[in-house]
C-alpha cells in the first residue's frame, strides 16, 4: 500500500526575515547584557513589526479569496494583490493610528479594520 506522505513548506519573505533577524539581535543583546533601555526600545520595534506582519499575511490570505479586495488595493494605488503591496498598505494604514502608548498601538493595530477601509464607504474603488 503506497504511503503518502505531506510536506509543508513554510515560504519566507522579507518581512518574516527581518523579524527573524530583530528576534536574533534582540537575543545577542540579552546574551552580552547590552543596555536594557536598547534592547526594551528594539523589542517595541519587534512587537510592531509581528503585529503589523500578522495583519498584513492575514489580509492577504483573505484577498486570495476576494476579487474585491484585489480591486480595492489596486483602486487605492497599491497596485496587484501581492504580499509586498498588502504589506505596505497595512503599514501605512497602521503608522498613523491615534494610540497613546506602546501596548495601545498594538491595540488598534489589532483593531484596525483594514479590510474595509479598502472596500468600506466613500472609499475610491477605481
Amino acid at each position: 500500500m503506497p504511503t503518502t506522505v505531506v510536506v509543508t513548506l513554510r515560504l519566507v519573505d522579507e518581512y518574516a526575515k527581518e523579524i527573524r533577524d530583530l528576534e536574533a539581535q534582540i537575543e545577542a543583546m540579552v546574551d552580552a547584557e547590552d543596555d536594557p533601555k536598547a534592547i526594551a526600545e528594539l523589542e517595541m520595534q519587534l512587537d510592531v513589526l509581528r503585529a503589523i506582519y500578522g495583519r498584513a499575511t492575514d489580509l492577504h490570505r483573505a484577498g486570495l479569496r476576494d476579487r474585491e479586495l484585489h480591486l480595492a488595493l489596486a483602486a487605492h494605488g497599491y497596485g496587484d494583490w501581492t504580499l509586498d503591496n498588502v504589506y505596505a498598505y497595512v503599514y501605512e494604514s497602521c503608522v498613523d493610528l491615534p494610540a497613546e502608548g506602546h501596548r495601545a498601538f498594538l491595540a488598534e493595530i489589532a483593531a484596525a479594520d483594514l479590510a474595509g477601509g479598502l472596500i468600506g464607504p466613500g472609499e475610491a474603488h477605481g
